[in-house]
């Protein structure tokens, strides 16, 4: 799949994310960027915080799948993105969720807080089934 045209970190947040790669996705965020992941519970602050956080995730999976972007809209530093996020729980069973992210990056280009919008019930039901 071709993803649409993103600024260069937001590109790299979607490539880690799919090769599970918690170091690379983490280095797509300033030192004190902040990830909402989804929005409404606490955010987690600084690029070693958000590696912490996605490396304690990955493991959950065999194989994590990673998000697929659908569309992308850039406006400046402000980058929304609709995706589609798939991965295989330890027990085999699938796991399917979509979503958008709202992006701010800094005048590096680095994301300096992303929100993620999606409904983490859906999410977590697909596990507890």
């Amino acid at each position: 799949m071709t993803f649409p045209a993103m600024p260069p970190a937001v590109l790299q947040f979607f490539r880690a994310s799919q090769e599970g790669d918690a170091d690379t996705w983490a280095k797509t965020f300033a030192e004190d960027g902040v990830f909402h992941d989804p929005i409404g519970t606490s955010p987690i602050t600084g690029r070693t915080a958000i590696r912490d956080f996605i490396a304690s995730v990955l493991p959950n999976f065999q194989p994590f799948l990673g998000l697929t972007p659908m569309e992308a809209h850039t406006i400046g530093n402000h980058v929304a993105v609709s995706w589609r996020g798939a991965a295989v729980a330890l027990d085999g069973k699938p796991v399917n969720w979509s979503g958008i992210n709202i992006y701010e990056l800094d005048d590096t280009g680095l994301i300096r807080e992303a929100k993620a919008y999606f409904n983490s019930a859906v999410f977590q039901a697909q596990l507890a089934d």
